[in-house]
């Protein structure tokens, strides 16, 4: 098996070469179809998330173990099963959810295994992942068939979808009678453009400092597009809403970007923030009763809303976002790329 580690925080991902893992139990062993490229990936080989105020959180701390097989969004053929694997069969084409939880924990339970409060085993980041030729899910209930979605654009699906399609859900209230906002055209935020629509969203005005990316985000049908650099982006977005803000999501999540969404919320509005690019908050805490506001995290997703946006995907008559597909030598390359804002849509790894 060929794969693509991380064998030390801050370093570029090694090659690496061993022999096929053999399922046992309800193991299942796929050959890797394609594997996406993710913003976390970047904070993984940082080795941790900025919190503000000269803080970091240790992903050594979070119980991540190195070397680690990087990937997180794969898409596999199911090459072997073990002896009490039911449900699959060799050469199925399979979406892997790789947010697994300890299974029996409140959250786990509860069927968000993404929220795990025991031991999480998430593929790619706790587990080994989809930056290679082979991998290994551990139970067949955590893979979904594509439903006829080619695998390069199923692959993000699995985190890049499924954390833009959770963080909808819980602003669609608003979104189905007015235009929300959405901070950040990256693979998250186009996605989230075209996920919007099929759900009988009213549209979206997007925030990002790139103009490519901004045009990117046109493209995708954003109804106006705003540069958040911008001295009256604030004053810009206001115009382009048309409405006051009552709902909005953050895919970049630093102090600026929670500075601009939060100011624009109305009374009653909501902001989601999904981005983990880092820092502290902002916010004035007597605005939150004062004009009852909230701000709400969103983490990937579980498991039933992966099914649900399969479903949703499968009847798109076009890909949510471009593709950017690569060979899986190219790995480093693509999350340098990453890193400088150099891609556009979804970087793919292809064996």
């Amino acid at each position: 098996m060929k794969s693509y580690q991380l064998v030390a925080f801050g370093a570029a991902l090694e090659p690496n070469e061993k022999a096929n893992p053999q399922p046992s139990g309800t193991e299942v062993l796929l050959r890797t179809r394609a594997a996406g490229v993710c913003h976390s990936d970047l904070h993984l080989c940082e080795g941790g998330y900025d919190l503000g105020g000269g803080k970091v959180l240790s992903l050594t701390d979070r119980g991540v173990r190195l070397p680690r097989t990087l990937g997180h969004e794969t898409v596999g053929e199911v090459v072997a099963v073990g002896p009490d694997a039911t449900g699959v069969a060799v050469g199925d084409i399979r979406l892997i959810y790789p947010w697994i939880g300890c299974g029996s924990c409140a959250n786990c339970t509860a069927g968000s295994e993404n929220l795990c409060l025991g031991a999480p085993a998430n593929l790619g980041v706790h587990r080994d992942g989809g930056y290679a030729d082979h991998i290994l899910a551990p139970h067949p209930r955590y893979l979904l068939d594509l439903k006829g979605i080619e695998p390069t654009a199923a692959a993000p699906l699995a985190c890049s979808g499924l954390t833009t399609y959770s963080a909808l859900r819980k602003v669609m209230d608003v979104a189905r009678r007015q235009p929300i906002l959405l901070i950040g055209a990256g693979g998250l935020g186009l996605m989230c453009l075209a996920l919007l629509k099929a759900l009988g969203g009213k549209g979206a005005v997007v925030v990002d400092l790139d103009p490519a990316k901004r045009e990117a985000a046109l493209q995708a049908g954003a109804l106006a597009v705003i540069d958040g650099a911008a001295p009256d982006a604030a004053a810009q977005i206001n115009q382009a809403l048309g409405t006051p803000l009552l709902a909005g999501i953050d895919f970049v999540g630093n102090p600026a970007t929670a500075a601009l969404g939060f100011d624009l919320l109305a009374k009653g509005g909501k902001m989601v923030i999904v981005g983990l690019f880092g820092g502290a908050s902002p916010w004035s805490l007597p605005l939150f009763p004062m004009k009852a506001l909230t701000v709400q995290g969103s983490y990937v997703g579980n498991l039933q809303e992966l099914h649900e946006l399969v479903d949703l995907v499968s009847t798109l008559p076009q890909t949510p976002l471009p593709i950017d597909a690569r060979p899986l030598d190219q790995a480093n390359q693509a999350l340098d790329d990453l890193a400088s804002g150099r891609v556009v849509g979804r970087a793919v790894l292809v064996p």
